[in-house]
């Protein structure tokens, strides 16, 4: 699910931690999808132990579920697109419903669900793209049942585990930059120093790679909070820095998609 076109540019550093929270709003909806299923995570048996990688490639997938389609479908998109964590070259895998929608485009795109996996190379990720079994599950399960798919993938030198903890809360955050603006995008957000509060456990940021199927979205950030409870906290509780940061990167942005999901805990029941 993904066209492969190299970009140089890595992301270092914790200090953009504002940058997960600039445009969210606690007004928007939430999924209509969210109380569908209890989704758990998976990791491959190799990065048990949770140690990070010195690069790892993100790739997130988002889809638009047809609001007529029958659970058992919904169901079996899910678990078809879980079963993918037994590929080899597969990092990380977790799917499920998307939480809430953070933004006016999130929104209007309507996007019901989400992918997120984690690579070891762009070459172990364009194996899982080509993968019969991968291709199965789009071809016999996930197209039927959706009206739109939005892919973006990005490079990240990643602090902390490859595996988010189970029950962590993340913000995905897809910017649009206007036209050319992304270096100044990109330079814009690397020039931004902002403690990351204890709450946040993980930041992964670049630039996406893949454009065939991104609609110009082209910098993703993915802002890792130990609990929903926590990045709530965080959402009433530094609305000065998130304004301030705001000034500084929305007038580069066209458009931006921005919502959240979330790991359920150990306990939650599998499908």
């Amino acid at each position: 699910m993904a066209c492969l076109k190299t970009f140089p540019y890595l992301h270092r550093s914790r200090s953009l931690i504002g940058f997960g929270s600039l445009f969210a709003s606690p007004r928007l909806s939430s999924s209509p999808h969210r109380r569908l299923f209890a989704t758990p995570s998976f990791s491959s048996s190799t990065n048990a132990a949770g140690m990070a990688a010195d690069s790892i490639v993100e790739h997130v997938v988002l889809f638009k579920v047809r609001d007529s389609t029958e659970q058992s479908k919904i169901d079996a998109m899910m678990s078809g697109l879980q079963s993918l964590v037994s590929l080899d070259v597969v990092a990380h895998l977790n799917a499920g419903p998307i939480l809430r929608h953070r933004s006016e485009a999130a929104s209007a795109a309507g996007f019901t669900h989400l992918l997120h996996s984690r690579y070891r190379s762009k070459d172990d990720l364009a194996t899982y793209s080509g993968h019969p079994s991968h291709v199965a599950v789009v071809k016999e399960l996930v197209l039927p049942i959706s009206d739109d798919i939005m892919a973006v993938d990005w490079v990240v030198d990643l602090d902390g585990p490859v595996l988010p903890p189970p029950g962590s809360a993340m913000r995905l955050t897809l910017a649009k930059p206007k036209e050319g603006a992304a270096a100044e995008l990109i330079e814009t957000l690397g020039k931004v120093k902002v403690s990351a509060p204890a709450a946040v456990t993980q930041v992964s940021f670049g630039e996406n790679f893949s454009p065939a199927r991104a609609k110009g979205y082209g910098v993703g950030l993915l802002t890792v909070f130990r609990s929903l409870e926590a990045l709530d906290a965080m959402d009433a509780g530094q609305k000065d820095l998130v304004d301030s940061v705001k000034e500084k990167v929305r007038p580069l942005l066209e458009s931006f998609i921005v919502l959240d999901f979330v790991l359920p805990p150990p306990t939650a029941a599998n499908l």
